[in-house]
């Protein structure tokens, strides 16, 4: 029987793949599970996925050359995310082994998480409700109305194009931005920074996106704009963000990722009375966990039949199979 090791930790495992996935696994030979609390990384990966034929990796558990060149059973690296920044895939391409990741299912959820941090900015509700619990009553403020409103969307992929659509039907201007797109109008980097109400990058993490949004970026945006952050942290540059919001030049920010360990937001900035942050939960609906779960389920039944699934990223580098 196949052995298959699972790297998410317990608390990982039930908010991040779930039963209906372990279930899956099951289904198709021994799992074995990662007990501890702290993310299955380096030496304790390599000895925990000795004699296994496949890892499913949490995003926490990277793929160094070392797991490809001293796994010699190892056929497969199974990522259940989409980012495999932290995999070393010309090691596994040397090493014949295949490397896979999960495509975007949380798509509706990490959209619906920018809404609602819209709403949230504009109205003081996190403001207000902390005021209430710490004792004190909130002066009123005047609110601000999404409909009428112009929102700056940077990078217009999947999510882009939702966040997109959700503004436009809220009553809602809507500017795009993203240089290797050219089916959609587009206003400039500039000009979409010096326009928008509400400011939201959203494209991918690469060394030509670090630090996007730097302290020229903020100076550009309008006096009073909101921005909102749950890409990477890598987009942004935090110092410059610091400085913004000291200046009073942004109204306030979100944030449900940063520059923390795990994309977590940085705590300093989060603790901010004109921010408001989550813990990298935006893609943390059922829906989403499970596309993203149950797809590495059926990858591996994939890889278990000698075959290439979707989401294979070095497919004809792979020249290690499971054994019939």
């Amino acid at each position: 029987m196949v052995r298959i090791l699972l790297t998410h930790s317990p608390e990982a495992l039930a908010l991040y793949y779930g039963e209906r996935a372990l279930k899956g696994l099951q289904s198709l030979g021994e799992v074995k599970l990662h007990e501890g609390k702290e993310p299955l990384q380096g030496e304790q990966l390599i000895r925990a996925a000795e004699n296994c034929e496949m890892i499913v990796s949490y995003r926490q558990s990277p793929g160094p050359a070392e797991v490809f060149q001293r796994l010699p059973k190892l056929v497969a690296f199974v990522r259940c995310a989409i980012d495999i920044r932290n995999i070393d895939v010309a090691a596994a391409s040397k090493a014949g082994v295949l490397v896979t990741q999960a495509s975007a299912g949380f798509v509706t959820s990490v959209a619906e998480m920018v809404l609602g941090f819209m709403v949230d900015l504009s109205r003081g509700i996190t403001r207000s409700t902390m005021d209430y619990r710490g004792g004190r009553v909130p002066k009123a403020a005047m609110g601000k109305e999404l409909r009428g409103s112009t929102l700056g969307v940077i990078g217009y992929g999947a999510i882009g194009k939702e966040v997109s659509r959700m503004g436009k039907a809220l009553g809602m201007r809507v500017l795009v931005n993203d240089p290797y797109v050219k089916d959609v109008e587009q206003a400039s980097f500039d000009e979409l920074l010096r326009q928008s109400d509400y400011v939201v990058p959203l494209a991918t993490a690469t060394g030509e996106t670090e630090n996007l949004v730097n302290a020229g970026a903020f100076a550009k945006m309008k006096k009073g704009a909101f921005f909102i952050n749950v890409s990477r942290g890598n987009l942004v540059d935090e110092p410059a963000l610091e400085a913004a919001l000291d200046a009073g030049r942004l109204a306030g920010c979100a944030m449900d990722v940063g520059r923390a360990p795990d994309q977590m937001p940085t705590p300093r900035l989060a603790a901010r009375p004109d921010v408001i942050a989550t813990p990298h939960a935006a893609g943390l609906t059922v829906p989403a966990i499970e596309h993203q779960s149950l797809e590495t389920v059926a990858q591996a039944a994939e890889i278990l039949k000698g075959r290439a699934p979707k989401g294979a990223v070095n497919a004809e580098h792979w020249t290690r199979k499971v054994k019939g």
